[in-house]
């Protein structure tokens, strides 16, 4: 990140709280972020760390996005390209990230300082080469930074261009209802026209950032100037190109092309641009390369047939005459004939263009809906209402929509935690339907479902390992082997199954009186280690505060009270105290707050049958059974053991949740 611009943090303003850092001041804000000057515990380097505001990224689901294109961006490793070190959350659940802390300054500073137009030229060519090689670098990986500027340009220790801050947080599907009004200035200053309309943007609108940026290394001021950000939109929109001075009208044609209206009339790739810069370097229109040009055509000239250069004298000759005897004059000859008027059809203001939002894709409809249900853990039921259907659903309406690429990675994600899970417990049947699902997604979604299902065979292998260190201590070898056999076929790994196998065939086989000692030593262990405690009406509500998450509905799904008179875990039917258990809660909601909670600092769990027992909790005169970690229910509340189907994703008003701290 730059260098600091800006003063001390206002000792008012308390820090943030992020693991493994410690935050030094404040040294820059934008619209959408602050940046801080921080130092990695770790390692003891410092380091600059970029927390998103909370009205930036509203919930949960675009903060994964966020983090899932941070990530996308940490894998590009360009030397002109600022790295990202590390993702992750602050203490207050703000996403964030760190990267390298570079104190040279940007480009806009350096731009500043001279005072109008750079006398070295050879230094902008120099520039603009590295800023397109990192650009061309990226865009053949499939990113585009979007929010190309001279901010965004800093320079390291060996004076090294380097590209920072590619705007993750501008792409479409964050903050999608993000204005003009509310853009700072600087960002639109470069920003191609079909951005500021709220258009899908390409690579193209890097160049056409890199063409303004070209213009303002010349120049020492931008090619359009104006007050407020969505007068500089409709000036890069509306108004023609500028042109450059005469000592710089080699530059000309390259600028023309960058700073083109359409996308399709600029440069097709960095590559084409690069291509260009080249021909400028090696001389452009300036005086020596015109001298060195025409010499070439004089020579050449010379090497032609004498009869050729007299015939084609004559003609000149000829067409002088006729402009000379022209009845308007030499000098009107080669003006335009005046056309009468035409009477122009009325034209759409720009400005509304401009603000009209742009056309919603057939796909929109599924990834909104996909996006909730992966929120919800609505996975793969119930049936017409789960990510996977409506993901594929998207993915064959619009396979091009900028939403789809993190649902993509999420269910396949969901998948690989959901087969993971069986495989560690020894259910290789339902493990086995999780990854024929995965696959088959994977297929459908080709080529980014391809990429992402190595993920899931990484999760195999690690639950396949811990599966065989849980066998060891129980020594049980027979499960070990089982496990070891599977490596092959859910990890495809023939080589971990080969090392699975060995440490089973190790384990010797204990008998039945020591059996019992390690099961009670266990334990004993465990409780030790862990305590358990019922989650309250009131922590639960901060977790709600927080997150926005909709309440579970309390009633049976064919009950007509159910739309009449619903109840949720505020309103469960009966009165309760803030202390008291939370109830009418479903199990993908407890398992939402045991996620929420470990995030923020409090490490929980739902608890094993072995862990409850059979002892429900107590409140006055009602008892209360609790959810399992399994999605089972455990203990009888105060309706009484009678028969029923346990639905996930519904509350029940005799039963509860109780945590584990480990």
């Amino acid at each position: 990140m730059s260098v600091d611009t800006s003063s001390h943090h206002d000792a008012t303003n308390a820090l943030p709280r992020i693991a493994g850092f410690r935050l030094l001041r404040e040294i820059g804000q934008g619209g959408m972020s602050t940046v801080y000057l921080a130092e990695q515990e770790s390692l003891g380097r410092k380091v600059a760390l970029k927390v998103m505001l909370p009205e930036a990224l509203t919930d949960e689901v675009s903060r994964r996005r966020f983090e899932n294109e941070a990530r996308t961006i940490a894998r590009l490793d360009h030397p002109n390209i600022v790295g990202i070190y590390e993702v992750g959350r602050t203490a207050d659940d703000l996403p964030f990230y760190a990267m390298p802390y570079l104190g040279r300054g940007h480009l806009g500073l350096r731009i500043a300082r001279q005072d109008g137009r750079t006398k070295d030229q050879s230094r902008v060519i120099a520039t603009l080469r590295s800023l397109l090689e990192a650009l061309d670098y990226a865009h053949m990986r499939g990113v585009v930074h979007r929010d190309v500027k001279a901010e965004n340009v800093l320079f390291d220790d060996a004076e090294r261009p380097q590209l920072a801050d590619f705007g993750i947080a501008l792409r479409k599907g964050i903050n999608p209802r993000l204005t003009m009004t509310g853009l700072a200035v600087g960002s639109t200053a470069y920003m191609p026209p079909e951005q500021a309309r709220g258009e899908d943007v390409d690579s193209r609108a890097d160049l056409y950032s890199i063409g303004v940026l070209a213009w303002e290394m010349l120049t020492g001021v931008l090619p359009y100037n104006a007050a407020d950000a969505l007068s500089m939109a409709v000036m890069h929109a509306k108004d023609p190109i500028p042109r450059l001075p005469a000592e710089l009208m080699h530059w000309q044609r390259f600028i023309d092309k960058s700073l083109a209206k359409s996308r399709t009339a600029r440069f097709r790739s960095a590559q084409q641009m690069l291509e260009a810069l080249d021909r400028i370097e090696r001389g452009g229109f300036s005086f020596a390369a015109m001298f060195a040009n025409f010499a070439q055509v004089w020579r050449r000239t010379r090497l032609m047939p004498k009869p050729l250069l007299i015939g084609g004298g004559l003609l000149c000759a000829a067409m002088i005459g006729v402009a000379s005897q022209h009845d308007n004059g030499g000098e009107d000859f080669f003006r335009v004939e005046t056309l009468p008027e035409v009477r122009k059809p009325i034209v759409p203001v720009v400005t509304d263009r401009m603000l009209r939002p742009p056309p919603e894709s057939p796909a929109q409809q599924w990834v909104t809906s996909a996006e909730k249900q992966l929120a919800s853990r609505k996975l793969t039921t119930p049936q017409g209402d789960n990510a996977y259907d409506s993901v594929l659903a998207a993915w064959d309406s619009d396979p091009a929509h900028a939403g789809l690429p993190p649902l993509v990675v999420g269910v396949l994600a969901s998948l690989g935690d959901e087969m993971a899970m069986r495989l560690r417990r020894g259910d290789e049947d339902r493990a086995r339907e999780y990854l024929q699902r995965a696959t088959q997604f994977a297929d459908r979604t080709a080529p980014l479902g391809t990429e992402a299902l190595h993920g899931i065979h990484e999760k195999a292998a690690e639950a396949l390992r811990k599966r065989v260190v849980a066998d060891e201590k129980s020594r049980n070898r027979k499960d070990a082997l089982a496990a070891a056999a599977l490596a092959n076929e859910f990890a495809g790994d023939q080589a971990l199954g080969d090392t699975l196998r060995a440490r089973a065939e190790k384990i010797t086989v204990a008998s039945a009186d020591t059996t019992e000692t390690a099961i009670a030593a266990t334990s004993s262990s465990a409780s030790s280690q862990s305590s358990m405690r019922t989650l309250t009406r009131a922590e639960y509500a901060r977790f709600v505060a927080a997150t926005g998450r909709e309440s579970s509905l309390c009633r049976e799904r064919m009950s007509l009270l159910r739309i009449v008179k619903p109840r949720t875990w505020r309103e469960p039917g009966f009165e309760q105290a803030e202390t008291q258990p939370v109830v009418c809660i479903s199990y993908e909601d407890a398992v939402a707050y045991t996620h929420w909670a470990s995030r923020n600092g409090s490490k929980v769990r739902l608890p094993t049958s072995n862990e409850v027992g059979a002892s429900p909790s107590q409140t006055g005169a009602r008892n209360f059974a609790t959810w399992l970690r399994d999605g089972s229910v455990a203990g009888t509340g105060w309706r009484g053991p009678k028969p029923r189907t346990i639905e996930r994703a519904r509350g029940y008003d005799d039963i509860t949740v109780k945590l584990v701290h480990d």
